[in-house]
């Protein structure tokens, strides 16, 4: 079965809490889900990070957003990330990334994060967007898998939360 993914843009962490919580309400698979969203800003006076397992606790003004994620949603690091800067990442996504950062796809141009868009089935153009998305503080929520998982959460997020902007990736 050929894997393929939704991904949701949310213009804040209220909006992807939402959109998590939503899933995780209906039953979607946790360990299915990638986030990506900057870090904190400056002013927010990140005290700092820890790992405890499996789940990475922080601080910070949208400590409460993130720490919730990291108890169900395994996998997670912080990267700086050049032309858009520290970024947050939990889920299967990571592996991807960290893939990308091997030296994979740091080729031709394509920087670690878009060939690690690439690698999980999102094409060159939707790339470009959800970096512009990402540099404008927007949040990525992709939930991975079989066709008819990604319809299902794609579904769900459309019904749920109108407002944001769901794509498809096959």
């Amino acid at each position: 079965m050929k894997n393929e993914v939704t991904v949701a843009v949310c213009n804040t962490h209220q909006e992807a809490e939402q959109v998590v919580k939503k899933l995780q309400e209906l039953g979607f698979n946790m360990k299915k889900l990638s986030i990506i969203g900057k870090d904190y800003h400056e002013e927010d006076k990140v005290v700092g990070y820890y790992n405890t397992g499996d789940a990475i606790k922080s601080w910070g003004k949208a400590g409460a957003f993130w720490g919730g994620l990291w108890g169900f949603i395994l996998g997670a690091g912080f990267f700086i990330v050049p032309g858009i800067g520290p970024l947050v990442m939990a889920g299967p996504f990571v592996s991807a990334f960290v893939g990308g950062l091997e030296g994979a796809f740091v080729v031709g141009g394509v920087s670690a994060l878009g060939g690690a868009l690439f690698s999980i089935g999102i094409p060159n153009n939707s790339i470009l967007k959800y970096e512009s998305d990402l540099r404008a503080d927007k949040y990525l929520v992709i939930a991975h898998g079989t066709s008819e998982e990604v319809s299902t959460a794609r579904e769900i997020i459309s019904d749920s939360l109108p407002a944001v902007e769901v794509s498809i990736h096959h």
